[in-house]
């Protein structure tokens, strides 16, 4: 099936635009993933629809949008509690959106789509009217930007997660690699229900080097199955 654009409105707010992205049938999860860009590029970007449409095909129904930041045409993202309020509509208004049947819900996205869905599990006193999310989902963690942005804290609320999440890390990001992130998350009393996919070879977006010897096909094919077989394994298949 074709993706379906659609807007998302809350009240006088400015509406949110959002793509649906609606499972195969055949293997249909009920599962719901909302899906949030990265800080440079809008939800069809390449990646974003690529990813979508692949975790579609393997049964998940994913909702992409964009923050308002991108819809305006403006360059530098909104401030943190401004992005997590839009992700918490989108999540409303894709859970009410009358295609989607799946009642479980997973949040997640792309480098700064992915931190701000952690933050969001983070702080579940907040979240809207709708299922809890049954898990995290970060592509491309930033934990330590390149440019001066290091010393911004990106780990503390991690530590506190009690929603199981899957951070998907290339072994070669300039962010710091699938290492960086587990030594982030060791002084943690508890450890906090995280798994680190390692992507060997790959940089921020998974590029992985011609020398490498594998085609980028195939290592994203392998994430998105990775992806799919993750959530599976915390929910279950409808009935057709």
């Amino acid at each position: 099936m074709s993706p379906l654009p659609f807007p998302i409105t809350t009240g006088d707010a400015t509406p949110v635009s959002a793509i649906l992205y609606q499972p195969d049938p055949a293997h249909e999860l009920d599962a719901l993933l909302v899906l949030a860009h990265g800080a440079g590029a809008g939800q069809l970007h390449p990646f974003m629809t690529g990813y979508a449409a692949a975790l579609g095909s393997l049964g998940v129904t994913v909702v992409t949008f964009n923050f308002l930041y991108m819809d305006q045409r403006r360059r530098a993202p909104d401030r943190a509690p401004v992005l997590e309020a839009t992700f918490r509509r989108v999540v409303a208004g894709a859970v009410a959106h009358p295609a989607v049947r799946a009642s479980r819900v997973f949040i997640g996205g792309k480098s700064m789509g992915g931190r701000i869905a952690t933050h969001l599990a983070a702080s579940l006193e907040a979240w809207p009217e709708a299922p809890q999310p049954t898990g995290v989902i970060a592509l491309g963690y930033p934990l330590t930007p390149p440019g001066g942005a290091g010393k911004r804290d990106r780990v503390t609320h991690l530590l506190g997660l009690t929603v199981p999440a899957l951070v998907v890390q290339g072994t070669r990001d300039s962010f710091g690699g699938p290492d960086d992130i587990r030594s982030a998350l060791a002084p943690a009393t508890s450890a906090p229900p995280i798994t680190v996919f390692a992507v060997d070879g790959g940089d921020h977006s998974f590029a992985v080097r011609k020398s490498d010897g594998r085609g980028q096909t195939q290592v994203h094919a392998d994430i998105q199955q990775a992806i799919a077989a993750w959530i599976t394994a915390r929910c279950t298949v409808r009935a057709v």
